[in-house]
């Protein structure tokens, strides 16, 4: 198993653990997602940002 460090979505402190150990609340990946060339999503995230910036 791969360990990547974490942050806490509440407290934001940092872990490597499944559970924040300070508030017990939910974590999430700090790393952003793998560079493909094949990006399959790529085509979304681009309309999304679009429509993002021009709100």
């Amino acid at each position: 198993m791969k360990m990547k460090m974490r942050r806490c979505s509440s407290c934001r402190e940092y872990t490597l653990k499944d559970q924040c150990p300070h508030c017990g609340g939910e974590l999430e990946v700090v790393y952003p997602p793998r560079y493909s060339p094949e990006d399959k999503y790529g085509k979304y995230r681009r309309i999304l940002k679009k429509q993002i910036s021009q709100s």
